[in-house]
């Protein structure tokens, strides 16, 4: 072993200092803690540390290297005395691990003791690091020695993941002198950065750094210097080198201020219980409004199982009103992810999440998306798959949040629901016909501010189904017969809307066909721009359907899409334009559009349909996101969707869904996002027509701009915003301005949130330095770039 540990272990010290440490820093950050690191991979296997021993090392043979056993010697002259050899002028001492140079040389052919002196420069060929130094003492025997006022360098490892700006730049250091003692190295007086010389942007300096190889790294009263101004100060960084670090420690801390929230002071610990579970904990203390907690607890009890719970939540003071009074906000948020393999082909998942209120999600979260979305899911399942069957144990709950008071909310929950299906499985060989079948029986609640059932409801349901293809003239036909039977313990009263205990039975039948006919097409000359061949091609397809035997429809209490089954005899056309286009030998679409429409010869659909009020059948729900039976209609809105690709670099997309029988578009989807070089715009426009019964009126904009990346060097600045144009409001702003230099970038972001009862402005700060992290108050999730 050589000197490369010295020079790779203090990359490592770097990146500690980032990321871990077990004392308090000092300095000023803004609002939320945002530490960028690798979360440590857990490992179900207990493992008993061995003893410290050299680790056997994979060479990559060098072309004229000298033989294993061979030290080839250079020099303009040559003095022996005894085992005393003298080297002098040019010298050149290279063995298959490390090459020596110096003006001049002594070396002890029976010690193997080596003592350089004059331009001394020593490279490291298993790691590739290099030291130039006045002087150096180095035994080839034990690899023990010391290196004098030494200047280096190691190659960079590039952290190729999102939110760690990379550099291909090698860590420099410089010390007054270091030393090597068996697998143990300690450099004195020095500094380490991975910036251009002689003005770096950040230096970690320190009195002294500790290391042992394959083990750990400190480094003792360490300063992070930017620009020769120390933010952070530490009596002892440490940092774990093993292949899969488990060590306990601080989070970075860092404080902020808030128009909202008051100061805000971040810390944290990360608790390595055993190689098989580990606990983070942050706490934010927000001084206006109380200490907000987060708890982050992983698991692996075994190489089949995990887990992932987490649990964050304040008891809010409330926010200070005009008058003295307060608006409580608080609440909490868990969440658990769970995956476990089990015996005889059976898996395991969870993925459950618990709102405790949807005033806490809009008040505290830090994501527009996540705070304006007014849904809460939960789910646990068992499974079996194989080539034809499949068999669920599934327990849900389903939440819906209808506004910010307590109690307005519809909870649907499965406690539980096995199903068992069945896949397309041929009868016989002689004959294209295919059975399968749907069944299952669940165990159901539902809770509403109108109406409640009992606490366990029960459903059976059953729906085999029979198909068979074939083909005549170019045309494709797929026709199908199902049944389906399904059986409740509880209804309502259509009337009053209250459940009775009246049980309900439903029995349908069903009948579809599918034609698709031969598709037609046409080959062009392009333009230019486009590429060298265009080609049209039209695909029509037609599907019939009959649903009988559905009655009392309304009688049955909604839980998901099996109530929407009614009775309805319906023909369904669409039409699909496609372009391609033919650019150096690669054929991609340029272009789509598809236009669909219902064609209903049961307006009624079998009495189901309630003129006057909004209703949702399974004929509109599969059509179309957006109701539009609130009266008897012979036809669907014509829904068309545009996709287009004309140039690789610019992608736009337009849903929209236009009603015949109002005249109007009743909503508009637009999306359109284009990059040219560095530069990128983004816009897109949701509209939803203010129809009674149906549908409030939205419309809003939203729209990015920007130049840059996370990567690159110099300014980077993005614009990102979403406005309300019927209440004339800016519901969500972010503006961000970086700039990277060759190791390290700091970002600035401000943004702004404007709906229900939140009125907030934010202002973020990150650091990042190159293929270590970031640490700071604007997180990943939050960057615009």
């Amino acid at each position: 072993m050589t000197t490369r540990l010295v020079l790779l272990a203090l990359y490592n010290i770097s990146a500690d200092a980032l990321r871990n440490y077990t004392v308090l820093c000092l300095g000023i950050f803004l609002d939320n803690y945002s530490v960028a690191q690798v979360r440590p991979q857990l490992n179900p296997t207990p493992v008993v540390k061995a003893p410290s021993v050299r680790p056997n090392r994979i060479r990559i043979k060098r072309s004229n290297a000298p033989a294993p056993d061979e030290i080839r010697v250079v020099a303009v002259t040559e003095e022996a005395d005894g085992n005393l050899r003298k080297l002098r002028g040019a010298v050149q001492i290279e063995t298959t691990e490390f090459l020596l140079k110096a003006d001049e040389v002594d070396y002890d052919e029976d010690t193997r003791w080596v003592e350089a002196r004059g331009n001394v420069f020593f490279q490291n060929f298993d790691g590739g690091e290099e030291i130039h130094c006045d002087r150096a003492q180095y035994n080839m025997e034990d690899e023990t020695g010391r290196f004098y006022a030494p200047k280096g360098q190691a190659p960079a490892r590039v952290e190729a993941r999102r939110g760690v700006l990379a550099s291909s730049n090698p860590f420099i250091f410089e010390g007054n002198w270091a030393e090597k003692i068996r697998d143990r190295y300690i450099l004195y007086d020095g500094f380490v950065t991975n910036c251009k010389l002689p003005k770096p942007w950040w230096r970690l300096t320190g009195p002294k750094i500790d290391i042992i190889p394959g083990d750990r790294a400190i480094a003792y009263k360490s300063y992070f210097k930017v620009k020769r101004f120390p933010v952070l100060y530490a009596p002892a960084f440490y940092k774990s080198l093993e292949k899969l670090p488990r060590r306990s420690g601080l989070l970075t801390p860092n404080a902020g201020i808030s128009s909202r929230f008051g100061k805000i002071i971040n810390a944290g610990y990360f608790w390595a219980i055993n190689r098989s579970y580990d606990v983070t904990y942050r706490g934010q203390l927000y001084t206006a409004r109380g200490l907000r907690n987060h708890i982050d607890f992983r698991g692996k009890p075994n190489d089949k199982t995990s887990f992932n719970f987490i649990f964050e939540g304040i008891k809010d003071r409330g926010a200070l009103q005009d008058d003295g009074s307060r608006i409580k906000q608080g609440g909490y948020l868990m969440s658990l992810t769970a995956k476990t393999d089990l015996k005889y082909g059976f898996e395991g998942h969870v993925n459950a999440n618990y709102l405790s209120s949807f005033t806490y999600r809009q008040a505290f979260s830090q994501n527009y998306n996540e705070a304006i979305y007014s849904e809460n899911n939960a789910i646990g399942y068992l499974s079996k798959n194989s080539d034809a069957y499949t068999l669920h144990f599934v327990v849900s709950r389903h939440q819906v949040f209808q506004s910010t008071v307590e109690g307005d909310e519809i909870v649907i929950s499965k406690l539980p629901s096995v199903e068992f299906n069945s896949r397309d499985k041929k009868i016989s060989d002689k004959f294209p016909i295919w059975f399968s079948f749907d069944s299952s029986a669940s165990l159901l609640r539902r809770q509403q501010p109108l109406f409640q059932t009992r606490a366990f409801m029960d459903r059976l349901d059953v729906a085999p189904r029979i198909m068979t293809a074939f083909r005549f003239g170019g045309f494709n036909f797929l026709p199908s017969i199902s049944a389906r039977e399904t059986h409740y313990n509880e209804s309502r009263n259509p009337n009053t809307l209250q459940v009775t205990g009246e049980n309900a039975h439903r029995e349908a039948i069903e009948f579809g066909f599918d034609m698709i006919p031969p598709s037609i097409e046409k080959t062009y000359d392009a333009p230019k721009w486009l590429g060298e061949k265009l080609k049209h091609v039209i695909e029509p397809r037609a599907s019939y359907r009959y649903v009988s035997g559905v009655r009392d429809f309304n009688d049955l209490i909604r839980f998901d899409q099996t109530e929407l089954i009614s009775n309805t005899n319906e023909l369904e056309v669409s039409l699909i334009n496609r372009f391609f286009a033919k650019r150096n030998g690669n054929v991609e679409e340029v272009l789509s559009w598809q236009l669909w429409q219902r064609r209903y010869f049961d307006p009624t659909f079998g009495g189901a349909l309630q003129p006057g009020q909004r209703n949702v059948l399974q004929s509109t729900n599969e059509l179309t996101a957006y109701g539009f039976l609130d009266q008897r209609r012979n036809y669907s809105p014509i829904v068309s969707a545009i996709r287009a690709k004309p140039i690789p670099a610019l992608a736009i997309e337009w849903r929209a869904d236009y009603d015949p029988l109002r005249g109007i578009f009743t909503n508009s989807g637009f999306t359109a996002d284009g990059r040219k070089g560095q530069v990128f715009v983004a816009f897109g426009h949701n509209k939803v027509a203010k129809i009674p019964l149906l549908s409030p009126e939205a419309n809003q904009l939203v729209g990015r701009i920007g130049y840059g990346n996370e990567q690159h060097k110099g300014w980077n600045a993005g614009f990102n915003s979403v406005y309300d144009y019927r209440q004339g409001i800016l519901q969500y702003a972010a503006t961000q301005v970086s700039y990277n230099s060759d190791c390290c970038g700091i970002s600035v972001q401000w943004r702004r949130f404007s709906f229900g009862a939140r009125n907030e402005n934010q202002y973020l700060v990150s650091f990042a330095v190159a293929n270590i992290g970031t640490f700071g108050t604007l997180r990943k999730q939050e960057r615009l770039f």
